[in-house]
């Protein structure tokens, strides 16, 4: 059996795994967002004030530290989807979610990237993170106020979320006319309101 002080120094070493860990994604999460998929491994590693073995002991390549990302970008729009359904007025609760998670996709140029460059990944984190059913509730609530227009499907909205986190990167091209995601966003809102003008197809 290990000894009590082997077993603390085992626990010591979790904890800095953890932390270290821990460092790794901030640090990552901060150069994805601002340089996008380009960044580097090295400056991560900088970053985060780890050795770079350090951080390929975590993440043994690049995708898998932006898996890491993804789910925990994943996690949060989860969790926010879960406050607006606890929400009394069902249009407060799907405007509030559409406006959170396109400021959140908006801000974060690798998610952008990774969404029109990796789908599979980010599909596999939404699957994880409940995402589709979250997304039935939230929209087929309001649906059912009769708020949304009746022809909308959950599955337009992260299209529609995804698109805007695009607009917002091209915002940033001086060689592109000014575009806003939050106007964008109003437009789509009326869009989405009920009972809709304009007959969609069917998906």
């Amino acid at each position: 059996m290990p000894s009590a002080v082997a077993a603390t120094e085992e626990r010591k070493l979790r904890a800095d795994a953890r932390r270290n860990r821990a460092r790794i994604v901030e640090a990552a999460r901060e150069l994805f967002a601002e340089h996008g998929l380009d960044a580097q491994i090295d400056d991560i590693a900088e970053k985060a004030e780890v050795g770079v073995g350090t951080l390929y002991r975590h993440f043994p390549t690049k995708d898998d530290l932006v898996a890491a990302l993804a789910a925990e970008h994943f996690a949060a729009l989860a969790e926010l989807a879960r406050e607006c359904i606890a929400m009394e007025d069902p249009w407060a609760a799907f405007e509030t979610y559409m406006r959170g998670s396109a400021e959140i996709h908006s801000a974060d140029l690798a998610l952008s990237e990774a969404s029109a460059e990796r789908p599979s990944m980010m599909r596999d984190a939404a699957l994880a993170a409940g995402m589709p059913d979250l997304m039935a509730e939230l929209v087929g609530r309001a649906k059912e106020a009769g708020v949304v227009r009746p022809d909308a499907e959950w599955e337009d909205v992260p299209m529609m979320i995804c698109g805007l986190g695009r607009i917002s990167q091209a915002a940033d091209d001086d060689t592109v006319p000014f575009m806003s995601w939050e106007r964008m966003l109003g437009l789509l809102l009326d869009g989405l309101r009920a009972p809709g003008s304009t007959p969609l197809p069917k998906r």
